[in-house]
């Protein structure tokens, strides 16, 4: 099997060109072509010579999937299942709304932290996905032309596959590359703390931070992880940090009937967020198989919301999309795409 040029940066084209002994200027060509011509095939370089595309070609492909099946909801979201690496099929999901397409891509095949609310979790942890499969899916969508941003919010958890996700919004923010803003970019996480302060570091994208509750006993029973790296620990992380300029921080809130969706909730978040400028996204919980909790109901998540605003705490409430193609938040999972 060939390997893929899809998914390197520059400084590692170079180093393949100066291992095949091609001229130095090859790399940058080569990245002109796939990230920036977005060409799917080394034949199509034509500004490289026949000597030089029939060395490449003899060791490597561009590389890249084909969407294997695209699902339409009747709102407009368009749910899409591509082949990984790993053999296990992995989804992203194209939101339109107004002048923004958004497209929510995959880090893993699976997840490994557990969510008892998530489809992927369910599926156990299949595989990482490479850098290249990571950019693949932006650049294989029928809107890739179109995106305006980009989330990392599908399958995975994107700090447990790091390296990959910092190499693929490098190649989205750098000049060689797509040249985006870091502004069009969020990385999700439920909190991994080695993995989330290498990417502060290194990185200028967004970064959202699953919570869900405020209480380490109360999460620590759908969120395993929260035994292992403590909500507390986390977010002084994060106020470590500054988010009063350029960069963002959110809050994903999922909304359980009963269960963390009270004053008493409202009033510890407000507690915990105080002093950081932020912005938490209540979510309406999407019902999944064999889990006992409900979403919480529209008048109770108005109310919350009303509260931590009136607390001086941005929240707003994310519309619900593709709920009837298993494309809404927690319902990915590539089997319901495979029948």
């Amino acid at each position: 099997m060939k390997k893929w040029l899809l998914g390197n940066t520059l400084p590692e084209l170079k180093i393949i060109t100066e291992n095949l002994s091609l001229p130095s200027f090859t790399a940058k060509q080569i990245s002109d072509w796939i990230y920036k011509k977005r060409v799917t095939e080394i034949d199509l370089m034509t500004n490289l010579s026949a000597s030089t595309r029939e060395v490449l070609s003899s060791t490597y492909e561009v590389g890249g999937f084909a969407p294997l099946k695209r699902t339409l909801s009747k709102d407009g979201t368009k749910k899409y299942l591509f082949p990984s690496l790993s053999s296990t099929p992995i989804e992203a999901v194209m939101i339109p709304d107004e002048e923004r397409s958004t497209l929510c891509i995959s880090s893993q095949s699976g997840c490994k932290m557990g969510c008892l609310f998530c489809m992927t979790g369910r599926m156990g942890f299949k595989g990482h996905l490479s850098t290249g499969e990571i950019i693949s899916q932006i650049m294989n969508v029928d809107e890739a032309e179109n995106l305006t941003n980009i989330v990392y919010m599908g399958m995975g958890e994107p700090m447990d596959n790091i390296e990959n996700v910092l190499k693929s919004t490098e190649i989205m923010t750098a000049d060689w590359g797509f040249g985006w803003s870091p502004k069009r970019i969020t990385v999700s996480t439920i909190g991994v703390p080695a993995a989330l302060k290498s990417f502060l570091d290194r990185s200028k994208c967004h970064l959202a931070l699953s919570l869900h509750n405020p209480y380490d006993n109360e999460r620590a029973e759908l969120m395993p992880v929260q035994k292992a790296w403590p909500l507390e620990d986390i977010i002084s992380l994060i106020k470590s940090y500054d988010f009063t300029g350029q960069r963002r921080v959110s809050f994903e809130y999922i909304m359980f009937s009963g269960w963390n969706d009270t004053k008493r909730h409202a009033d510890a978040l407000t507690r915990m967020l105080k002093g950081l400028e932020c912005r938490v996204n209540l979510i309406r919980f999407h019902q999944i198989p064999d889990f006992s909790l409900k979403s919480s109901p529209d008048l109770i998540i108005e109310n919350f919301k009303n509260r931590l605003n009136a607390a001086g705490i941005m929240t707003t409430i994310r519309a619900s999309r593709g709920e009837d193609i298993l494309a809404a938040c927690g319902m990915l999972s590539s089997k319901s795409q495979m029948n």
